[in-house]
């Protein structure tokens, strides 16, 4: 089963180290490139225009979202590093709820690293989609493939 690992930009770091934790499982998990060189490269000009409120821009001029969708379709899972987020818990964010719909339109497994997310509006949208919540413990994934 090849995994490919999503979440808000936030959790970049996270999202980094949850793939190479599946990977040293000897899971089939990737995340987008780019991400691993916005962690390993201080000061990375995307990551910090990013963390400065500019995430439209570098979306648009990296073309994350139709990249995302293609990695989505690559893909035979999509597991949400859904950390907790300001004031939200489990954390899931406008975009990441966007490709959930376009994992769940393409029949792709919906894993979401921890539970549900508490305080948003679209739960209705989340729940509809029937993610498997982990909580915490990927050796779940092991048992599915």
């Amino acid at each position: 089963m090849k995994i490919y690992i999503l979440g808000s930009t936030k959790f970049v770091k996270n999202m980094v180290e949850t793939t190479d934790l599946l990977i040293g499982m000897g899971l089939d998990a990737w995340i987008h490139p780019d991400y691993r060189d916005y962690v390993n490269t201080k000061d990375h000009p995307d990551m910090k225009k990013m963390m400065d409120g500019e995430q439209a821009s570098v979306k648009i001029q990296n073309d994350y979202i139709r990249q995302h969708y293609d990695g989505i379709l690559a893909s035979d899972a999509i597991l949400f590093v859904n950390n907790d987020k300001a004031d939200f818990k489990n954390y899931i964010g406008g975009n990441a709820l966007m490709e959930m719909g376009f994992a769940y339109v393409n029949d792709k497994k919906i894993y979401l690293k921890h539970g549900m997310p508490e305080g948003v509006s679209y739960m209705d949208e989340i729940r509809a989609m029937e993610p498997v919540c982990l909580y915490g413990d990927f050796s779940k994934l092991l048992r599915i493939e």
